[in-house]
């Protein structure tokens, strides 16, 4: 038989729950239209309460950016198995993932939010850039990449934010769609730099001798060629 009684939280569970409560009430409606009174209701704690344990709005926001940097950041860590091609595919389907579920939410992470130009929020967003530029790299096996390299990986991964947020304003292309083609673009960008420097192209042609022929680097080759058909 139940009592009735609800269990005390602890200091750190009760802040861990508000965080939680606050990034789930933040990935379905932007950050700024939602009230310290939302986030205590949902909670099932009175709003003074929620003060006791952030001092106010914006310092749990950052709290809730940060999980969500976190888990984000998480998203681009893939197992060194298999086709470099592959591995892309599957990592950029685990990111929009990550979109789809927090649309808002990532918005805001990725705008700024309530939280615009301050230096947390700044040094969330490039955190998470340099979790996916970091992983890249170990996928390529380069250790001291060279500026054209670089240039070529972070650039697919301001392409890839863009992407999801134009794309989270109305899904009007197909997700699978996108996913390919975010995989496709850094083999083009790869490319387009190998037909400049021949350090790169080294590198293009270690990467293609490992693609299977039905894989995504190969069907965007098939794609061109048919284009000059």
């Amino acid at each position: 038989m139940t009592t009735g009684v609800r269990r005390r939280m602890g200091v750190e569970e009760r802040r861990q729950q508000l965080i939680g409560v606050a990034l789930d009430l933040f990935s379905r409606r932007s950050p700024d239209e939602v009230s310290i009174d939302e986030i205590a209701s949902a909670a099932g704690i009175s709003r003074p309460l929620v003060y006791h344990y952030f001092p106010g709005k914006l310092s749990l926001y950052e709290a809730a950016l940060q999980r969500a940097s976190d888990e984000l950041a998480a998203r681009f860590v893939e197992p060194h198995e298999g086709p470099l091609g592959a591995r892309l595919l599957r990592v950029m389907a685990r990111f929009f993932d990550f979109v789809d579920d927090h649309g808002p939410g990532f918005s805001a992470l990725m705008r700024g939010g309530p939280a615009v130009g301050s230096s947390t929020t700044n040094a969330l967003i490039d955190s998470v850039r340099q979790a996916a530029y970091v992983q890249i790299l170990s996928h390529l096996g380069v250790e001291e990449p060279p500026a054209r390299l670089e240039l070529v990986i972070r650039s697919w991964i301001s392409l890839a934010e863009s992407t999801a947020l134009l794309w989270l304003d109305g899904r009007r292309i197909p997700r699978a769609e996108l996913e390919a083609q975010l995989v496709h673009d850094f083999a083009a960008l790869l490319a387009v730099s190998a037909a400049y420097d021949e350090e790169m192209a080294a590198l293009l042609r270690r990467v293609l001798k490992e693609e299977p022929g039905d894989g995504p680097f190969a069907d965007l080759v098939t794609r061109l060629v048919s284009l000059a058909a």
